[in-house]
């Protein structure tokens, strides 16, 4: 038997009725709620590090975040989010967790150091140069907070092919590996789970983003689901309307 052939449909039955291309199309086009506004993409990923879910965590976190900072224009850049003390009262009572707060406020002191003169273009700029089998020698992957995870996310936000290492990921490979015949998945660690991801990629249609929404899908009730396509069918419109209010600058 063909692996190319065999790879390809396993990826297919699972991937039956679930919008695979759409889903990862709304990351690299950033049609989410958070839209292309960078500090509300940093926010999304740091608000993830203590491995709350999306739905009454991540979503809440940074929803205060955008009130308190990217709205009233307290906050417009990577460089004056990066100048505020951890402590912020409203920072706290947005984050809540420290972790957050010192990954959100140190990954953008990373960000406003780079070249790149727009903050969107040096979030992009970082999230296509990381090499994240490297990730701790990375400015932001060494951030201590920060792990594959969290740094693959960033990156999906950023509009760049990426495979997060989470279990919904975990536990789709583990079943591909069983239907296959043969194969080198491996997810022992975060970063032979993405090794595994990219080489499904190279072995099929479906690129790491798609594999990753996929995931995600499989991992996800009807009634969650539908729930956070809302927020980003409510949000998308809101982002581009009252949280950038001046050019992104830095």
């Amino acid at each position: 038997m063909n692996p190319d052939q065999s790879v390809r449909a396993v990826l297919e039955r699972y991937a039956d009725g679930v919008p695979c291309e759409e889903l990862a199309a709304e990351y690299r086009e950033h049609r989410r709620w958070t839209g292309d506004e960078p500090l509300s993409l940093l926010a999304e990923a740091a608000a993830s590090t203590t491995g709350q879910r999306f739905l009454g965590g991540i979503e809440p976190a940074v929803a205060r975040f955008r009130d308190a900072f990217v709205a009233t224009g307290r906050v417009d850049s990577f460089r004056n989010l990066a100048a505020l003390d951890r402590e912020d009262d409203e920072l706290v009572a947005a984050f809540g967790a420290e972790r957050k707060r010192r990954v959100l406020l140190e990954a953008a002191r990373v960000l406003a150091d780079r070249p790149e003169s727009d903050d969107l273009v040096s979030l992009i700029g970082w999230a296509e140069s990381v090499d994240h089998y490297r990730y701790d020698e990375d400015p932001i992957g060494s951030i201590a907070g920060v792990g594959p995870s969290t740094g693959q996310y960033l990156r999906q936000l950023a509009g760049v092919e990426a495979i997060r290492p989470v279990p919904a990921v975990v536990d789709l490979i583990d079943a591909i590996d069983e239907d296959l015949a043969s194969s080198p998945l491996d997810t022992a660690t975060a970063l032979r789970t993405i090794a595994s991801v990219e080489w499904l990629a190279i072995e099929s249609s479906y690129t790491p983003l798609e594999i990753d929404r996929l995931a995600w899908w499989l991992g996800t009730d009807a009634t969650d689901r539908e729930a956070t396509s809302d927020i980003h069918r409510r949000g998308i419109g809101a982002a581009t309307a009252r949280f950038r209010p001046t050019d992104s600058g830095r």
